[in-house]
């Protein structure tokens, strides 16, 4: 009974082992050429994953640009040759870092005018309040007078 029960352990714990994820294994001449791989499987972005690079995606869709980038590699392109293939490819989310150009200029300028923006805002709010600090505190003559006359009225009126 204790083979049996052995036996069924270690074939559940075979089982388990056979899901574990298998990664590709690409042969490179130099440990240049490996780093210069995982750079640039790490700068571009799986387009079925939510921003994930291709490096750390289980997509199918990763593993072929993984293998692409490989292969042109291998055939000698440079790194923007690789990148502007895939972009052509896939289209311009696979950048992390899109290039600056006509239809990208408002997405590399938002941030700066966000906050030039909040500075304004902030700086208006300040100056808006600064003024109704200087125009409405001082009471004028007549309403002085009548705040006078009002305390005074109070003071005289008979208490219960």
């Amino acid at each position: 009974m204790r083979h049996v029960q052995g036996a069924l352990l270690l074939l559940i714990l075979c089982a388990f082992g056979a899901q574990a994820d298998v990664r590709e294994v690409y042969d490179f001449e130099t440990r240049a050429e490996e780093q210069r791989y995982q750079n640039l499987i790490a700068e571009l972005r799986c387009p079925k994953c939510q921003n994930q690079n291709i490096a750390d995606s289980n997509a199918p869709i990763s593993k072929d640009m993984r293998d692409q980038v490989y292969r042109l590699m291998k055939n000698g392109a440079t790194n923007d040759e690789i990148v502007g293939d895939l972009v052509g490819r896939f289209g311009e989310f696979v950048q992390y870092k899109p290039p600056v150009d006509r239809r990208t200029i408002l997405l590399w300028a938002f941030p700066a005018i966000a906050v030039i923006g909040g500075v304004l805002i902030v700086i208006g709010v300040a100056v808006r309040s600064g003024r109704r600090e200087q125009d409405g505190s001082a009471l004028s003559t007549e309403e002085l007078a009548r705040v006078k006359k009002m305390l005074a009225d109070k003071d005289q009126s008979p208490r219960d």
